[in-house]
């Protein structure tokens, strides 16, 4: 990934004054997406949690498919919720990046996994002048991630480390913050393997992107993504960006 490059507060509009999106960001330009689908379970404690951290400044959007009661959690905890027929992991969070209009987007998923009291760490590295920061479970090990899903999420890191030319991670995190343009400026092309795209594109582009450890914690309510099928689709995806943006 690219070396950090510290924004300078030089940019100004015509009249003298900062430019709106220059930092420091405070949580009134954040907002926090997730696809949600079916996860009456968790949705509550996640939306709480946001709430906690950020004191309620942050946007929430939740792009939901669910035929539970999801949505109707959502929009009673202040959610902004935009309905779409299910269409895949992908589709949901690409709707989700793109909707709000605030400086910061950071992706969460709604299964409780994240720790959102990272989301002020997150917010300070974008405040450096960061382009994307990552969260990596990896890092800590990441005990409660099933084994099987953990030694596929070391190998997707391999593959697209030699695809990139620079060493990641992480590249299936659920979790980062971006700034707005660069979730606006590139075409998202993949569904399930849009996670790693979120990524690889980004970082072979050269915008500033850096990893940073986030805990993980075991998922409420039952998994939707069947690790063969999902994973051949995501080592698929890691391939075809990788080549693409390489050549």
């Amino acid at each position: 990934m690219s070396e950090h490059s510290p924004v300078e507060p030089s940019d100004v509009d015509e009249d003298g004054s900062p430019r709106a999106d220059d930092p420091p960001f405070t949580f009134d330009d954040v907002a926090v997406v997730m696809g949600t689908y079916n996860e009456e379970a968790a949705i509550e404690h996640v939306l709480t949690d946001i709430d906690a951290v950020t004191d309620g400044r942050a946007e929430v959007v939740c792009v939901d498919g669910s035929d539970d009661a999801t949505a109707e959690v959502a929009r009673e905890h202040g959610a902004t919720v935009v309905e779409q027929e299910p269409q895949g992991y992908g589709v949901a969070v690409r709707e989700a990046v793109l909707t709000p209009d605030r400086p910061i987007v950071v992706t969460t998923d709604c299964d409780d996994t994240y720790p959102m009291e990272a989301l002020p760490r997150f917010l300070e590295l974008v405040n450096e002048g960061y382009d994307v920061v990552s969260g990596d479970r990896l890092h800590n090990g990441a005990e409660a991630m099933p084994a099987f899903n953990r030694f596929g999420n070391h190998a997707f890191a391999a593959l697209a480390s030699a695809l990139m030319g620079e060493r990641v991670h992480d590249t299936t995190t659920g979790m980062r913050a971006y700034r707005r343009e660069v979730v606006q400026d590139i075409t998202w092309t993949e569904n399930t393997g849009l996670s790693a795209e979120l990524l690889i594109r980004p970082a072979m582009r050269g915008y500033d992107v850096i990893e940073t450890p986030i805990e993980y914690d075991e998922r409420r309510g039952e998994t939707k993504l069947d690790p063969i099928g999902g994973g051949a689709a995501i080592g698929k995806s890691i391939l075809k960006v990788g080549l693409t943006e390489r050549f």
